[in-house]
Formats: structure tokens, C-alpha cells, sequence
């Protein structure tokens, strides 16, 4: 046990007595590699520290300089007189048809004059898809001459939308996609603006979700419908060419029930028109024709 004890006792450098000549070998190859460099290596690594620190500054002051720059010519090219929209005539529309270029002028939010830079395209597009019947709106800046270019895409109207049958009150007009615009949007418009030919009765609630759908069924149909009645959502009617058309609620079948329709158009010649109450559609796959006194298939 004592012989053992013996053999762990560390030496007093804090190693084992056994490591002493490892440490002696590490100690002389140190001295050994410090000796081969000389003072003049010394002073060159030196040097070369110092050159790298100094380009390491420059660099930065460089980069400093540059954004700042950069920024000075930004501040400076806003603050010039010739890149601002003095008048509505520097600002350019294109792609209009139904509303005129100074109507379209008096919904733009621009307060002449104004800087060229400090106007936003993006939001400029926004607030005139918001407050025009606009469905879609570019807008780019030009510096030479400075000039603002405005692209629209207008909502066409397709139908009129009126409250009730008893006291026809106009709630605007309606796109094929079911958007109700103000009939005093279109009151700037090129020339003479013609209302819509189809006319929709009833809460714009009740018709909007089903209406894109609903449009387009119809502006494929041959026989040409110029009334539908949503004032009853159970039975919707419709005024045609060819007489009343009851088709009752709207239905994934709406499509078929005017296909239908359309296959009726030449009704037997022996049929008088006056004598039709209505034709019913509510049963596509069975029409029936509602007389005035009885009923044919």
C-alpha cells in the first residue's frame, strides 16, 4: 500500500515526476522555433498589421462616404424643381374607354404640385380601384419628362340594379363580377354612355354571391333576357324575349335552366304568345308551358 501511495505523489511543478522530460523536450523546441525568427521578420509582421488595420479603416470610411453620398443625391434629386407634377395634364391615362381622362383626373389623390418621388404608385392604384369603377389600375413614374402614366382596366356595366318592382329606385350599376358602382361614376364618361340593356330587381344581398355565375349563363343565352326578378328568392323570374320564365331558387342547375331556355326559342306555331302565362323551367329535365287557362308540356 505505501509503494503504491509512492508512485502517485505529483512533483511540485504540478506534474508527475515521470513528465519532467516531456516538459523539458516542449520547453526547448519553443526556444528553438522563437530563436529562428529574426527582428526584421518581427517588424515586418508588425508592419503588414498595421497596413491591414489602416485599409481596414479606409474601407470602412469609404463605405461611409459612398452611402452617404448616395443618400445626399436621393435628398438632393427629391428637392429639385424640375422632377414635380405641377398640373393634371403631366399625368397620363391610358386604357380608358367609358370614363373620360378628367374624371379619372378628379379621383386621383394628388395635390399639384407635387414631388415626382414623393408619390406612392402602388397606393395611387389602390385608391382608384377603391373610389373608381376601376378594376385594375398601373401605375409607373417617369423622370424624362417627368410624368406620371396611369393604366386602367374599367369595370363595364352590364345591368342595372333596382330596389322593387312598385317603386323603382336605381341602386347603381352592376360589372359581371357582381361589383355595384354609382350610375354617377360613369356621368364623366366620352360621349353618350347607353345603361345596360338587363335590368336586376331586388336585394343586391341576395343576388351578389351567385351573380358572376349567373351573368355569365346568361350572356351566353340566345334568347335575350331582359328582367330578373330576385325579389323572391324562391322563385326567380325572369322577362324574356319569348314570355315570363319562372326557374324558382337558384341551384347549381341555373346553367341547364337557361340551356333549356334556349331550346325553347322556337316554341310550336300553333301556341299563341298572348295566351302563356309563364314558362316553367324550376324542373329543367320537364318544361312546361303555363297557359292562361291550362297547362301544355
Amino acid at each position: 500500500m505505501w509503494r503504491c501511495a509512492t508512485r502517485g505523489t505529483a512533483s511540485s511543478g504540478g506534474f508527475p515526476e515521470r513528465a519532467t522530460p516531456l516538459v523539458h523536450r516542449a520547453r526547448k523546441i519553443l526556444m528553438t522555433i522563437i530563436e529562428e525568427v529574426s527582428p526584421d521578420q518581427l517588424a515586418h509582421r508588425r508592419q503588414k498589421l498595421r497596413q491591414a488595420r489602416r485599409l481596414k479603416i479606409l474601407q470602412t470610411l469609404w463605405r461611409t462616404v459612398a452611402v452617404s453620398g448616395i443618400a445626399g443625391g436621393v435628398v438632393w434629386a427629391i428637392a429639385q424643381p424640375g422632377w414635380v407634377i405641377r398640373q393634371p395634364e403631366q399625368v397620363e391615362i391610358a386604357g380608358n374607354k367609358l370614363l373620360s381622362r378628367s374624371a379619372i383626373h378628379k379621383a386621383l389623390p394628388i395635390d399639384y404640385p407635387q414631388s415626382l418621388f414623393r408619390l406612392q404608385p402602388q397606393e395611387i392604384a389602390l385608391w382608384l380601384s377603391a373610389k373608381a369603377p376601376i378594376a385594375r389600375a398601373t401605375v409607373s413614374r417617369h423622370l424624362l419628362p417627368p410624368r406620371l402614366i396611369i393604366e386602367v382596366l374599367e369595370r363595364e356595366p352590364v345591368a342595372i340594379a333596382v330596389k322593387e318592382t312598385g317603386q323603382p329606385k336605381m341602386l347603381g350599376l352592376l360589372d359581371s363580377q357582381g361589383v355595384l358602382m354609382p350610375k354617377d361614376s360613369y356621368t364623366n364618361v366620352n360621349g353618350s354612355f347607353p345603361l345596360p340593356n338587363l335590368t336586376v330587381i331586388g336585394s343586391p344581398e341576395q343576388y351578389q354571391p351567385h351573380w358572376e355565375a349567373v351573368y355569365q349563363a346568361i350572356s351566353r343565352c340566345s334568347v335575350k333576357i331582359l328582367t330578373i326578378d330576385w325579389q323572391n328568392p324562391r322563385n326567380i323570374i325572369l322577362n324574356t324575349e319569348i314570355g315570363i320564365v319562372h326557374v324558382g331558387s337558384m341551384s347549381t342547375q341555373f346553367a341547364t335552366q337557361i340551356l333549356t331556355l334556349a331550346q325553347m326559342q322556337q316554341l310550336p306555331a300553333q301556341i299563341n304568345y298572348s295566351q302563356i302565362a309563364y314558362i316553367d323551367l324550376t324542373n329543367p329535365a320537364s318544361p312546361s308551358i303555363q297557359m292562361k287557362s291550362d297547362t301544355v308540356k
